[in-house]
Parts: structure tokens; C-alpha cells; sequence
């Protein structure tokens, strides 16, 4: 994978790297152009010019359709506007940054104390938005948007034939970041379970290489976020009460220190899912700065 050389991945299907490489990024936003004729150009990646001109080079002077958004991260939607502009497409997704939460995190969103909002597009909002299950056709290509909230409200999978684009929802090479009140560990199990039972045969991700096995990869990402939650339990039953960094410690100490703080959002993630389910408390409300406690009285059996 080389920043800025557009590589062929599968018929019709073009992924071009963005020269953004990061812990949280991995080698770089990946940007895709799907069809020949006409295209589209899904996750046009972050504001770089150099990425801009790859892009057009690739595009190489064909129609394009739409320029698609899987979420309002800014490393997938900074591009989009100059993109846009340059090849009269307009910009679809989802929603703005706040379409797709649940009703549980827009409230807790309300209460200004879960921090949050790492990378956010603020000002992003598409030309079109496209609902669950809305397809969309080019000369020689179509696919369907699919609803996947879990690391974004507004997330959006895309299925061409047998091959997804999975956007941060499912990557190869690491978890994704579960950030409250945009990303929701409840809701990325249920994407991730849905995302599976498509039965697709390779997953296409925003960053790092593509998924060859989907299912056997969403099944391990499902286990770890399970053992996670297993650890966090585990050590709320040690104290009385812990705040987040002393759990971030002890929950991630197979974690480099300089990831702990995306841990922690990620700690926090699971700590809103265990208070939600009754098996965890917060005192005295869910904020970064509240202890955890495990639930006196649990509502699951």
C-alpha cells in the first residue's frame, strides 16, 4: 500500500491511500473508486491537497456519480467538499454528526460530561441522504447503504456484490475506537452481527488491508470486546468504587501507554453499556469524572 498510487483490488473496485498515517489511522484513510464508466468515490479521506490530485488522477477525467461517506470523521470526510466541487458530484450520506445516535446517547450527549468528539467533522453535512437499504446505480455498478451505527451514529456500510465497504466499523488490522456519545458499544454489536450474516466474501475497510474472511474476523472483534467487558467486571469486583484511568490501567495493561487514552474512551464505552444493562452503577451520575461501581442490584440473570 503506497500513499497516493492507485491500486487495483478487485474488478471495477480501485483503492487509493491517503498520506495520513497515524496510531489511529494506521497506515492512512483509504479512499475507493467503484466502476469504470462512471464512478463513485466512497470516503474521499482527509483535507490533503496531494490526496486531492491522486484522486482526480485516478479518476482520470470519467463522470462520477457520488461522492460517499461511510461517517463524519474528519479523515474520511475533509475531502469531500473540494472533491465535490471539482467533479459536480454531490456528497451522500447518512446524516449530519448527530443523525444515527440513540436516543440513550443523544441524552448523555445533553449532559456535556462524556468528553468525546475525537476527529469530528462538526460542519459535515451531504447533499443526500441515503436511508437503510437505499440503493444506487452507475453505468456499471451498484450498491446498497446500510445503517451500522456503533463507532459513528451516522455510520454507513456499502455492499457491492459480494464485497463490503466497512468503513471503521470492521477494520483488519486493529478494534475500532467505541467513543461516547458517537460511537455506542450496543450498537456496534448489532451492526457487527449484521454486517456478518450478509455473508459477504471481503470486507474493504477505511484503514489497513482488506478483509478477506469476514466472518471469521467480526467473530474475533465480538470475543475481544466480550473480554473486555469480562475485564471490567472483573475489576470493578476488586473495588468498591474505580474511576477510569485506575480501570484503564488495569483493564488495558497489554495496551502501550501512549494508546491509553483511546482506551479509556473505549473503557467508557463499556462502562455506558454496563450501566444501561444494570450491571454496572456510576457515582454520582455517567460523566468522565464519575467512580464505577458494580451494580448492587443486576437487571440481567
Amino acid at each position: 500500500m503506497t500513499p497516493g498510487r492507485p491500486e487495483t483490488i478487485a474488478d471495477g473496485i480501485v483503492r487509493v491511500l491517503a498520506p495520513n498515517p497515524s496510531p489511529m489511522t494506521g497506515p492512512g484513510t483509504n479512499s475507493y473508486l467503484l466502476g469504470d464508466r462512471d464512478l463513485a468515490v466512497i470516503d474521499p479521506g482527509p483535507a490533503m491537497a496531494t490526496h486531492l490530485e491522486a484522486l482526480l488522477a485516478a479518476i482520470g477525467g470519467r463522470p462520477v456519480r457520488a461522492v460517499l461517506v461511510t461517517h463524519a470523521h474528519r479523515d474520511h470526510t475533509d475531502l469531500a467538499s473540494p472533491l465535490a466541487r471539482r467533479t459536480g458530484a454531490p456528497i451522500l450520506a447518512f446524516g449530519d454528526v448527530r443523525a444515527g445516535r440513540s436516543t440513550a446517547m443523544e441524552a448523555l450527549a445533553g449532559t456535556g460530561g462524556l468528553g468525546g468528539g475525537e476527529g469530528v467533522a462538526e460542519g459535515f453535512r451531504p447533499d443526500i441522504t441515503l436511508a437503510d437499504g437505499e440503493s444506487l446505480d452507475g453505468a456499471d455498478w451498484s450498491l446498497r447503504a446500510f445503517h451500522t451505527p456503533g463507532h459513528f451514529g451516522n455510520h454507513l456500510c456499502f455492499v457491492s456484490g459480494d464485497a463490503g465497504f466497512s468503513g471503521d466499523l470492521v477494520l483488519g488490522w486493529t478494534t475500532t475506537l467505541i467513543s461516547p456519545p458517537d460511537g455506542d458499544i450496543g450498537d456496534f454489536r448489532t451492526s457487527c452481527i449484521r454486517l456478518r450474516n450478509m455473508g459477504l466474501a471481503r470486507l474493504l475497510p477505511g484503514h489497513g488491508p482488506a478483509v478477506d474472511v469476514p466472518a471469521d474476523r467480526i467473530d474475533t472483534l465480538l470475543a475481544h470486546r466480550l473480554a473486555r467487558e469480562k475485564a471490567i467486571l472483573a475489576a470493578l469486583s476488586e473495588s468498591d468504587l474505580s474511576d477510569i484511568a485506575s480501570l484503564t490501567m488495569q483493564v488495558y495493561a497489554d495496551t502501550p501507554p501512549e494508546m491509553h487514552p483511546a482506551a479509556a474512551r473505549n473503557l467508557l464505552a463499556h462502562l455506558v453499556d454496563l450501566c444501561d444493562r444494570g450491571l454496572a452503577e456510576a457515582v454520582p451520575r455517567l460523566a468522565l469524572d464519575a467512580r464505577y461501581r458494580l451494580a448492587r442490584c443486576s437487571k440481567e440473570t
